[in-house]
């Protein structure tokens, strides 16, 4: 199913075209938006002189991306074989001319302390649980032939890279879960209730393997009790979710119901609720996100993600494609995962 819907290009698309929609609406609130851009349902894609231009969401979903394929080029997906690549990626991406696209603070500290031979762990900043680690998963959903640790392992290890903070890692291993799921052609009404499960069954699993000693950074007298913390977090906002996903307004601004999406966990939830209001019409789905009061590249990412995922690249207008930036990128390692 994934191969015949291309559904790696059409999320790594549906990521991007959802970033570039939400550029220029982020930090304003709804009626800024809807005076700038009009109605809502209606949104045009910002073009400039031919490009619709990304943020750092999609520029490090392409650095993960990159890492990955540097790994599984060198074998099976191991802690080892990928924490080198994709930080090597992340630290070109801090280096970058183009990292001018109002990147997090988190990222921005993280990976400058990367840059060196400092143990990964050490910099990591262990009390961040911004949404900079889950806006660049979906690639973690997209690999064939990973087993559920070596998902797990990875969406949480390139989390923490940047953000070690608990509910950072949950929402990013529950982020590239929900994408694996689409892709695979689980039907989006019993979505949320399958990452609850997921979320209960992993809430004591702590990747010692993938983290090695990262939880010693933090407060926590165990493991353990790290863990719970996180999977804790994006289990009442997912409980949230559950409860408003059937009668929420579309017409209401989706951050009212599960937060404004600067958190990892809000902005998981709220991604999700955007796609799940607008399941088969993917650009209504890009355009409620982008007009949020939230982090809305982030949130429209996500939700571009997810519904890429879930209908594959035919779900995204030539018009549109053809003109996001990065596009033959985007394109070339969406063919190497649907292949």
């Amino acid at each position: 199913m994934t191969t015949q819907k291309q559904a790696a290009t059409g999320t790594l698309m549906g990521l991007a075209l959802g970033d570039a929609l939400g550029f220029p609406t982020e930090f304003h609130d709804v009626p800024a938006i809807l005076a700038k851009c009009g109605p809502w349902r209606t949104m045009e894609l910002p073009v400039t002189r031919g490009t619709a231009y990304i943020t750092d969401d999609t520029q490090m979903t392409l650095a993960l991306a990159r890492g990955i394929r540097t790994a599984m080029q060198r074998g099976p997906l191991t802690p080892l074989r990928l924490a080198r690549p994709v930080r090597d990626e992340f630290v070109d991406w801090y280096h970058s001319p183009e990292n001018n696209r109002a990147p997090g603070n988190t990222c921005l500290r993280a990976c400058m302390l990367l840059d060196g031979d400092r143990p990964w762990q050490d910099a990591s900043q262990i009390g961040s649980k911004g949404c900079g680690a889950n806006m660049r998963v979906a690639p973690l959903g997209l690999v064939p032939g990973l087993n559920e640790e070596q998902r797990a392992g990875a969406a949480q290890l390139q989390a923490a890279l940047t953000h070690g903070h608990p509910t950072g890692l949950a929402a990013s291993d529950l982020t590239a879960r929900a994408v694996w799921l689409l892709a695979q052609g689980v039907d989006p009404a019993g979505l949320v209730g399958r990452l609850r499960s997921y979320a209960y069954e992993n809430r004591d699993t702590y990747h010692e393997r993938w983290l090695g000693d990262l939880w010693t950074r933090s407060q926590d007298p165990s493991a353990r009790h790290f863990v719970r913390r996180g999977w804790d977090e994006c289990l009442a906002v997912l409980e949230r979710l559950d409860s408003v996903q059937r009668t929420a307004d579309p017409e209401l601004d989706p951050c009212t119901y599960t937060g404004d999406g600067w958190i990892a966990e809000e902005a998981l939830a709220t991604g999700l609720l955007c796609f799940l209001l607008f399941p088969g019409d993917p650009l209504t789905a890009l355009r409620r996100a982008a007009c949020t009061r939230g982090d809305s590249d982030s949130i429209a990412a996500l939700a571009g993600a997810f519904a890429g995922a879930h209908l594959g690249a035919d779900a995204w207008p030539a018009e549109w494609t053809d003109r996001v930036e990065h596009r033959d990128e985007l394109r070339e390692l969406g063919a190497l995962w649907d292949a």
